[in-house]
Protein backbone atom coordinates (compact mmCIF):
# COMPACT_ATOMS: atom_id res chain seq x y z
CA UNK A 1 0.00 0.00 0.00
CA UNK A 2 1.26 3.50 -0.85
CA UNK A 3 0.74 6.08 1.89
CA UNK A 4 1.48 9.68 0.86
CA UNK A 5 1.12 12.06 3.81
CA UNK A 6 -0.31 15.57 3.44
CA UNK A 7 0.56 17.47 6.63
CA UNK A 8 -1.24 20.54 5.33
CA UNK A 9 0.27 24.01 4.98
CA UNK A 10 0.93 26.13 8.05
CA UNK A 11 -1.91 28.39 6.90
CA UNK A 12 -4.58 28.00 4.27
CA UNK A 13 -6.07 24.83 2.89
CA UNK A 14 -5.74 22.29 0.14
CA UNK A 15 -7.82 20.99 -2.74
CA UNK A 16 -7.36 17.43 -4.06
CA UNK A 17 -8.90 16.09 -7.25
CA UNK A 18 -8.98 12.31 -7.65
CA UNK A 19 -9.19 11.55 -11.36
CA UNK A 20 -9.00 7.75 -11.21
CA UNK A 21 -8.34 4.88 -8.84
CA UNK A 22 -9.38 4.18 -5.26
CA UNK A 23 -7.89 5.83 -2.21
CA UNK A 24 -8.48 5.73 1.55
CA UNK A 25 -8.11 9.05 3.39
CA UNK A 26 -7.05 8.68 7.03
CA UNK A 27 -7.68 11.62 9.35
CA UNK A 28 -5.82 10.31 12.43
CA UNK A 29 -8.94 10.13 14.60
CA UNK A 30 -9.98 13.77 14.17
CA UNK A 31 -12.75 13.05 11.68
CA UNK A 32 -14.31 10.12 9.89
CA UNK A 33 -12.01 8.34 7.46
CA UNK A 34 -13.00 8.21 3.81
CA UNK A 35 -12.94 5.61 1.07
CA UNK A 36 -12.95 7.28 -2.33
CA UNK A 37 -13.56 4.97 -5.30
CA UNK A 38 -15.05 7.35 -7.87
CA UNK A 39 -13.55 10.55 -9.35
CA UNK A 40 -13.93 13.02 -6.49
CA UNK A 41 -13.01 16.38 -5.05
CA UNK A 42 -11.63 16.74 -1.52
CA UNK A 43 -11.49 20.24 -0.07
CA UNK A 44 -9.73 21.13 3.20
CA UNK A 45 -10.33 24.85 3.88
CA UNK A 46 -8.04 24.88 6.95
CA UNK A 47 -4.83 23.03 7.87
CA UNK A 48 -5.65 19.40 8.66
CA UNK A 49 -3.15 16.50 8.48
CA UNK A 50 -4.26 13.48 6.50
CA UNK A 51 -2.82 10.37 4.90
CA UNK A 52 -3.78 8.95 1.51
CA UNK A 53 -3.53 5.18 1.13
CA UNK A 54 -3.86 3.56 -2.29
CA UNK A 55 -2.93 0.25 -3.86
CA UNK A 56 0.74 0.41 -4.84
CA UNK A 57 0.02 -1.39 -8.13
CA UNK A 58 -3.18 0.31 -9.25
CA UNK A 59 -2.53 3.61 -7.48
CA UNK A 60 -4.64 6.73 -7.96
CA UNK A 61 -4.28 9.87 -10.08
CA UNK A 62 -4.44 13.05 -7.98
CA UNK A 63 -4.04 16.72 -8.77
CA UNK A 64 -3.51 18.94 -5.71
CA UNK A 65 -3.35 22.65 -4.94
CA UNK A 66 -2.62 24.77 -1.89
CA UNK A 67 -5.14 27.51 -1.09
CA UNK A 68 -4.47 30.80 0.65
CA UNK A 69 -7.31 33.03 1.88
CA UNK A 70 -6.90 36.60 3.12
CA UNK A 71 -7.24 36.52 6.90
CA UNK A 72 -6.60 32.77 7.11
CA UNK A 73 -9.09 30.94 9.34
CA UNK A 74 -10.81 34.27 10.13
CA UNK A 75 -11.81 34.75 6.49
CA UNK A 76 -15.65 34.76 6.38
CA UNK A 77 -15.68 32.09 3.67
CA UNK A 78 -13.28 29.79 5.52
CA UNK A 79 -15.12 30.28 8.82
CA UNK A 80 -18.36 29.09 7.21
CA UNK A 81 -16.94 25.84 5.86
CA UNK A 82 -16.78 22.39 7.48
CA UNK A 83 -13.50 20.60 8.32
CA UNK A 84 -13.47 19.01 4.89
CA UNK A 85 -15.70 18.40 1.89
CA UNK A 86 -15.73 15.24 -0.25
CA UNK A 87 -17.86 15.21 -3.39
CA UNK A 88 -18.05 13.08 -6.53
CA UNK A 89 -16.88 15.27 -9.42
CA UNK A 90 -20.08 14.56 -11.33
CA UNK A 91 -22.15 16.29 -8.63
CA UNK A 92 -20.61 19.72 -9.37
CA UNK A 93 -22.72 21.15 -12.18
CA UNK A 94 -20.80 22.58 -15.10
CA UNK A 95 -17.40 21.45 -13.81
CA UNK A 96 -16.87 18.69 -16.40
CA UNK A 97 -15.10 20.71 -19.12
CA UNK A 98 -12.98 22.62 -16.58
CA UNK A 99 -11.92 19.41 -14.82
CA UNK A 100 -11.06 17.71 -18.12
CA UNK A 101 -8.82 20.62 -19.07
CA UNK A 102 -7.28 20.76 -15.59
CA UNK A 103 -6.35 17.08 -15.60
CA UNK A 104 -4.94 17.33 -19.12
CA UNK A 105 -2.71 20.22 -18.04
CA UNK A 106 -1.75 18.72 -14.67
CA UNK A 107 -0.43 15.53 -16.26
CA UNK A 108 1.27 17.18 -19.24
CA UNK A 109 4.56 18.97 -19.91
CA UNK A 110 2.99 21.92 -21.71
CA UNK A 111 4.68 25.31 -21.62
CA UNK A 112 3.00 27.52 -18.99
CA UNK A 113 1.40 24.47 -17.42
CA UNK A 114 1.54 25.73 -13.81
CA UNK A 115 -0.14 29.07 -14.59
CA UNK A 116 -2.98 27.32 -16.43
CA UNK A 117 -3.43 24.75 -13.65
CA UNK A 118 -3.53 27.48 -10.98
CA UNK A 119 -6.27 29.39 -12.84
CA UNK A 120 -8.30 26.24 -13.44
CA UNK A 121 -8.10 25.29 -9.75
CA UNK A 122 -9.50 28.76 -8.95
CA UNK A 123 -12.46 28.09 -11.26
CA UNK A 124 -13.07 24.71 -9.61
CA UNK A 125 -13.00 26.37 -6.17
CA UNK A 126 -15.60 28.93 -7.25
CA UNK A 127 -17.81 26.15 -8.64
CA UNK A 128 -17.44 24.23 -5.37
CA UNK A 129 -18.37 27.25 -3.23
CA UNK A 130 -21.37 27.88 -5.48
CA UNK A 131 -22.43 24.24 -5.00
CA UNK A 132 -22.13 24.55 -1.20
CA UNK A 133 -24.23 27.72 -1.19
CA UNK A 134 -26.92 26.29 -3.47
CA UNK A 135 -27.21 23.06 -1.50
CA UNK A 136 -27.11 24.76 1.91
CA UNK A 137 -24.14 22.69 3.11
CA UNK A 138 -22.30 25.61 4.71
CA UNK A 139 -22.47 25.88 8.50
CA UNK A 140 -23.60 29.46 8.94
CA UNK A 141 -21.67 32.63 8.23
CA UNK A 142 -21.38 34.37 4.89
CA UNK A 143 -21.99 31.31 2.70
CA UNK A 144 -25.19 30.42 4.54
CA UNK A 145 -26.35 34.01 4.16
CA UNK A 146 -25.46 34.08 0.48
CA UNK A 147 -27.63 30.99 -0.06
CA UNK A 148 -30.67 32.92 1.24
CA UNK A 149 -32.54 34.70 -1.61
CA UNK A 150 -33.08 37.90 0.40
CA UNK A 151 -30.24 38.09 2.91
CA UNK A 152 -27.67 37.72 0.12
CA UNK A 153 -28.71 41.14 -1.21
CA UNK A 154 -27.82 42.82 2.07
CA UNK A 155 -24.57 40.88 2.39
CA UNK A 156 -23.54 41.83 -1.15
CA UNK A 157 -24.29 45.48 -0.39
CA UNK A 158 -22.10 45.44 2.73
CA UNK A 159 -19.26 43.80 0.85
CA UNK A 160 -19.48 46.20 -2.07
CA UNK A 161 -19.83 49.37 0.03
CA UNK A 162 -18.20 48.72 3.43
CA UNK A 163 -17.62 52.45 4.08
CA UNK A 164 -21.29 53.34 3.78
CA UNK A 165 -23.10 54.32 6.98
CA UNK A 166 -25.39 51.31 6.98
CA UNK A 167 -28.45 51.24 9.20
CA UNK A 168 -30.52 48.19 10.07
CA UNK A 169 -33.46 49.75 8.24
CA UNK A 170 -31.38 50.39 5.12
CA UNK A 171 -30.12 46.82 4.97
CA UNK A 172 -33.61 45.44 5.60
CA UNK A 173 -34.94 47.56 2.72
CA UNK A 174 -32.29 46.16 0.38
CA UNK A 175 -33.22 42.65 1.44
CA UNK A 176 -36.92 43.40 0.92
CA UNK A 177 -37.75 42.42 4.50
CA UNK A 178 -39.15 44.12 7.56
CA UNK A 179 -36.63 45.37 10.11
CA UNK A 180 -37.50 42.74 12.72
CA UNK A 181 -37.69 39.80 10.31
CA UNK A 182 -34.40 40.81 8.71
CA UNK A 183 -32.60 41.19 12.05
CA UNK A 184 -33.87 37.83 13.34
CA UNK A 185 -33.26 35.99 10.08
CA UNK A 186 -29.75 37.39 9.73
CA UNK A 187 -28.82 36.38 13.26
CA UNK A 188 -30.29 32.88 12.90
CA UNK A 189 -28.74 32.10 9.50
CA UNK A 190 -25.46 34.04 9.48
CA UNK A 191 -24.82 33.57 13.19
CA UNK A 192 -24.36 37.18 14.29
CA UNK A 193 -26.09 40.55 14.02
CA UNK A 194 -25.76 42.64 10.83
CA UNK A 195 -23.74 45.22 12.79
CA UNK A 196 -21.28 42.60 14.06
CA UNK A 197 -20.91 41.16 10.58
CA UNK A 198 -20.24 44.57 9.08
CA UNK A 199 -17.63 45.36 11.72
CA UNK A 200 -15.89 42.04 11.10
CA UNK A 201 -15.81 42.66 7.35
CA UNK A 202 -14.44 46.18 7.81
CA UNK A 203 -11.70 44.96 10.15
CA UNK A 204 -10.68 42.21 7.72
CA UNK A 205 -10.37 44.86 5.00
CA UNK A 206 -8.33 47.00 7.39
CA UNK A 207 -6.03 44.06 8.10
CA UNK A 208 -5.49 43.53 4.39
CA UNK A 209 -4.63 47.21 3.94
CA UNK A 210 -2.26 47.12 6.93
CA UNK A 211 -0.38 44.23 5.34
CA UNK A 212 0.03 46.40 2.25
CA UNK A 213 1.64 49.13 4.35
CA UNK A 214 -1.09 51.74 3.89
CA UNK A 215 -1.53 54.61 6.34
CA UNK A 216 -4.00 54.13 9.16
CA UNK A 217 -5.83 57.41 8.51
CA UNK A 218 -6.56 56.46 4.90
CA UNK A 219 -7.62 52.96 5.90
CA UNK A 220 -10.05 54.33 8.49
CA UNK A 221 -11.86 56.38 5.84
CA UNK A 222 -11.89 53.58 3.26
CA UNK A 223 -13.48 51.03 5.61
CA UNK A 224 -16.12 53.29 7.11
CA UNK A 225 -14.57 54.78 10.25
CA UNK A 226 -14.26 58.54 10.42
CA UNK A 227 -10.97 58.62 12.28
CA UNK A 228 -7.97 56.59 13.34
CA UNK A 229 -9.33 56.54 16.89
CA UNK A 230 -12.67 55.07 15.80
CA UNK A 231 -10.94 52.39 13.71
CA UNK A 232 -8.56 51.59 16.58
CA UNK A 233 -11.47 51.07 19.01
CA UNK A 234 -13.31 48.77 16.60
CA UNK A 235 -10.09 46.95 15.71
CA UNK A 236 -9.25 46.28 19.35
CA UNK A 237 -12.79 45.11 20.08
CA UNK A 238 -12.54 42.66 17.17
CA UNK A 239 -8.93 41.48 17.52
CA UNK A 240 -7.95 42.16 21.12
CA UNK A 241 -5.21 44.56 20.06
CA UNK A 242 -4.91 47.85 18.20
CA UNK A 243 -4.02 48.05 14.48
CA UNK A 244 -0.42 49.12 15.02
CA UNK A 245 0.18 46.32 17.53
CA UNK A 246 -1.49 43.86 15.16
CA UNK A 247 0.71 44.96 12.25
CA UNK A 248 3.83 44.52 14.40
CA UNK A 249 2.70 41.02 15.35
CA UNK A 250 2.28 40.15 11.67
CA UNK A 251 5.72 41.48 10.83
CA UNK A 252 7.22 39.43 13.67
CA UNK A 253 5.70 36.29 12.20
Amino acid sequence: MASPIFPGPAMGGQLHLVRAGAVDVIHAGRSADLHVNVPSLLFYPRPMPRRFVSDEHGGADLACAELHFDGGAENPIVAALPEFVCLPLESIAGAGPVLAMLFDEAFSDNCGRQVVVDRLFEVVLVQLLRYLMETGESRGGMLAGMSHPKLKKALAAMHEQPARDWSLEGLADIAGMSRSVFAGGFRDIVGCTPGAYLQGWRIRLAQQALRQGRKLKTIAIDVGYGSEAALSRAFKAQCGMGPREWRQSQEAD
